[in-house]
């Protein structure tokens, strides 16, 4: 007889792990216990060698679906002398190292009961067992179990403690259990806070007022969404105006794929991350319009199928899609609390559906795109989120990596993971500050983490630089700053295992360059101590700052005015219509005198540049509006380029946007347009020579374009890195924050 210790880190509580490790040690007749503590699982097994060997396999192999273990330390002892197998109670103490699972979709044992009507939880909005519902937003502390999270004041009833306490049963140890008799409930209440009815009659109203083209406000997981008929123009139009969201793009609930396909084109990718247990929203090709104001003027929908038991039951009664839209005041974080939920979102909607399970963390629904045949994350969050980032190496400290403005996330880190927190958004005022700050302090707390070192971007206006500067002197820690391509660099070698020099191309709207110009066209040559800028766009002016950002027009008179001089106004006239002379004049005082119209390298702004010359958007709506514009009118059958010119360690476009200008094939502008960056990608990486490729930045979630330059790269013996697991915008720099110069000698 020999004892076996097995001690597992990784996705290991909150999945079924403990009844599984019960069942498989009953049946080899194996003794001793299993527990779950700060660092994951610990199991201790007596019997004979063989049967502990097997133990081993099983262990791995048929541990449950959603378990993810990323290291398991083994030790033979001798025996104790164990009578039974138990499993015992969880130990608290100790360095936070378990993985927090996210947020799972209701799994198909659930919705079988759900929609059972002799089940006791039939119609039942919060249905779940151990292969499914929520974990990060409902747990307060570690380990994961029931005291610990917000399902605490719901005294089980009978049936389902009985449930609770069986370790043979599905929803042993399934923290968020519940049934109508002791569980959480629902209540529908008018925009001004009446009550109109509860539980299963609540449900029945909320479906007759979307039906009547009402717009309702429905407290899901992570937060609230807006919803309405996603079919029903007037209700759809009626939400865009309450929400002053002109035309950024509505996420649409289907109630399943047969009712998806009606209205879009799913490909077999795309179909198995709508199924995934992560039920991220994914960005498809249209088949039909839905009503014309869900995604105005674009040929991909965002597409998401329920995830969650009350999302099922809201569906199943509806003949139509649903827009489910964040619930927060535009530019603000998403709405979690019942009350906030009535002082914030009464005014975009007529009705309220919440419920009394407290959403701890807010976590917005994630966003997937398939980019070169690769899912690529556009925004990381539920579902996702906060499953750690594993390293191919250790960090030396831990770190606290705040992110940047936009799109933030930011990320803690130590030993060979990082963990990356939800998406927080742009922390461009003062409730997203507000947020941030709450999410770090919350995720610091969860896992009990005391960085040593905190990063940030060299951005001196971002907010979360200042924030990070406050901290580290309140601390008492040092404070790095990372310069933002660096770090999207960074990002893409991280996640992708890379341990060599690397050429980075880092190619978004902006970011702060060490020359005090705002960067974007950037070929890096790069590790993970420091870069060399080998090449990159010829910078231009922006006319305005900021307002060139939003008005696409600027960028454009600025390209014309380098271009022409003086004599550009008879082109400014002719290819943007609505300019006055005078308004002209004044431009072209400000490009040529210097006024507020600092340099950028942005291949983000040459794309909006040429959207403007094309006259498809002269002031934008949201940020990459027009850059999803060309995206959508890109030819693959189109394979000519303009010209372009390496000038010492610059990409001259003067040649490049000549040849546009006078192209009379209009529709094909923007395929050839595209089809020169891949062109410069290639020449730049030929001139370098390096072979490991990295993408990174805002720009590379332009499918046609990642696919047009890895085509070419790979065709002449380069290895083209993408990202999988983080995004490619800014959602992914506090990654490549974390690890810079934090990485053991490799």
């Amino acid at each position: 007889m020999e004892r076996l210790r097995v001690r597992l880190k990784g996705a290991v509580q909150g999945v079924g792990f403990r009844p599984f490790v019960y069942r498989v040690a009953r049946e080899l007749g194996l003794k001793g216990f299993v527990l779950n503590d700060s660092g994951g699982v610990e199991i201790e097994v007596e019997g004979e060698r063989s049967k502990l060997e097997e133990f081993l396999v099983r262990l791995n192999r048929d541990k449950p679906p959603l378990a993810h273990i990323y290291s398991q330390d083994l030790e033979f002892l001798p025996s104790v002398g164990y009578e039974d197998f138990e499993i015992k109670e969880s130990r608290g103490e100790g360095e936070r190292e378990v993985s927090v699972l996210p947020d799972i979709a209701t799994c198909d044992k659930c919705l079988k009961e759900l929609f059972e009507p002799n089940d006791r939880r039939y119609m039942y909005p919060f249905i779940n067992c151990t292969n499914c519902g929520p974990r990060f937003t409902i747990v307060e502390a570690l380990p994961y179990d029931r005291p610990n999270t917000s399902m605490k004041k719901f005294s089980m009833c009978k049936e389902c403690l009985r449930e609770y306490r069986d370790p043979m049963d599905r929803r042993f140890h399934a923290q968020p259990n519940a049934c109508p008799v002791c569980g959480p409930q629902v209540r529908l209440l008018s925009s001004k806070g009446k009550e109109i009815a509860r539980g299963r009659e609540a449900l029945k109203a909320l479906v007759e007022k979307l039906a009547k083209g009402r717009i309702c406000a429905v407290k899901g997981i992570g937060g609230f969404h807006l919803m309405c008929n996603a079919t029903d123009e007037e209700a759809v139009r009626e939400l865009r105006e309450r929400k002053r969201r002109q035309e950024k793009p509505f996420a649409v609930m289907f109630k399943d794929l047969g009712q998806m396909k009606e209205f879009a084109l799913p490909t077999k990718l795309e179909e198995a991350l709508l199924l995934s247990p992560e039920r991220p929203i994914v960005l498809i090709d249209k088949k039909k319009e839905l009503a014309p104001s869900v995604a105005p003027g674009l040929k991909k929908v965002g597409a998401f199928l329920p995830y969650s038991p009350l999302h099922h039951i809201i569906l199943r009664e509806l003949s139509f899609p649903l827009v489910a839209t964040s619930g927060n005041l535009s530019n603000e974080p998403i709405v979690k609390d019942n009350d906030e939920a009535l002082e914030k979102l009464s005014p975009f909607c007529d009705y309220l559906l919440v419920h009394n399970r407290d959403i701890v963390r807010r976590c917005d629904d994630s966003v997937v795109k398939v980019i070169a045949k690769i899912p690529t994350p556009i925004r990381r969050s539920r579902g996702y989120a906060p499953l750690p980032i594993k390293l191919g190496f250790p960090l030396e400290k831990r770190i606290l990596a705040v992110g940047g403005m936009l799109k933030n996330t930011f990320a803690i880190g130590s030993q060979e993971r990082v963990i990356l927190s939800q998406h927080v958004g742009d922390i461009n005022n003062l409730s997203n500050l507000e947020a941030f700050e709450e999410a770090v302090h919350d995720l610091l707390k969860l896992y009990q983490f005391e960085p040593q070192l905190v990063v940030c971007d060299m951005h001196p206006r971002y907010e979360t630089s200042r924030w990070a500067q406050d901290f580290s002197r309140q601390r008492g820690i040092p404070l790095i700053k990372v310069q933002h391509h660096y770090a999207h660099v960074l990002s893409c070698m991280a996640e992708n295992g890379i341990k060599e020099k690397v050429l980075g191309i880092a190619w978004d709207g902006t970011g702060y360059g060490e020359d005090g110009t705002l960067w974007g066209g950037e070929f890096l040559i790069a590790d993970y101590q420091s870069y060399i800028r080998a090449y990159h766009i010829k910078p231009f002016k922006l006319i305005g700052g900021e307002r060139a950002v939003k008005e696409p027009k600027r960028v454009a008179i600025s390209i014309l005015f380098h271009i022409y001089g003086k004599d550009a106004f008879g082109v400014v006239e002719e290819r943007i219509k609505g300019l006055s002379e005078k308004e002209v004049e004044l431009l072209y005082k400000a490009w040529s005198g210097n006024v507020n119209s600092p340099l950028s390298s942005s291949v983000g702004r040459l794309f909006d540049a040429v959207a403007s010359l094309l006259g498809l958007k002269q002031v934008l709506s949201y940020e990459g509006q027009a850059a999803i514009m060309l995206e959508d009118r890109f030819d693959g059958s189109v394979n000519e380029a303009y010209p372009f010119e390496i000038e010492g360690r610059q990409i001259n476009w003067v040649p490049t946007f000549l040849a546009l200008l006078s192209d009379k094939e209009v529709e094909k502008i923007p395929s050839r347009f595209i089809n020169t960056l891949a062109r410069i990608s290639l020449s730049v990486a030929r001139e370098v020579g390096i072979q490991k490729v990295c993408l990174s930045g805002g720009v590379m979630q332009n499918a046609p374009l990642v696919e047009k330059i890895k085509e070419r790269l790979q065709a002449e013996g380069f290895e083209v890195y993408t990202h999988r697991s983080v995004p490619p915008n800014d959602g992914g720099i506090s990654l490549g924050q974390a690890v810079y110069r934090n990485v053991q000698s490799l």
